[in-house]
């Protein structure tokens, strides 16, 4: 069974519905961390920047990682555009990569075993 990374950058405030709303899939496991960050418009909270040279502002973020089986991707990633969809500067990016491993260091279980509640 073939694997994908999900990565979900958005603002703090979404990362406790977002992670009720998973619920929905059966995600086995997932990784929050806190970041600083910002898009292509530099960190500004407005839709209209000059194209004069801005400063960047880091703002905080959070990421959500998770690993999920290929085959449940496409629904997963339109659950959660609409889950996170304001229309507004700063919904955030979903970043999607091929998993070729996956290894359970305590049990020696690879790819979706590895993942999954199963254990020897």
């Amino acid at each position: 069974m073939s694997l994908s990374r999900v990565e979900i950058i958005t603002g703090i405030s979404k990362i406790e519905p977002l992670k009720k709303a998973l619920g929905k899939f059966h995600i086995s496991g997932m990784t929050v961390y806190q970041v600083l960050g910002c898009g292509v418009q530099h960190g500004t909270q407005e839709f209209e920047v000059s194209d004069e040279k801005r400063e960047i502002s880091l703002l905080p973020k959070e990421v959500v990682m998770m690993v999920v089986p290929t085959e449940e991707l496409d629904d997963l990633l339109e659950f959660v555009k609409k889950e996170l969809y304001t229309g507004h500067i700063g919904d955030g990016k979903i970043f999607v990569s091929d998993i070729t491993n996956v290894i359970r260091v305590r049990t020696g279980e690879e790819g979706y075993e590895a993942v999954t509640e199963g254990e020897k």
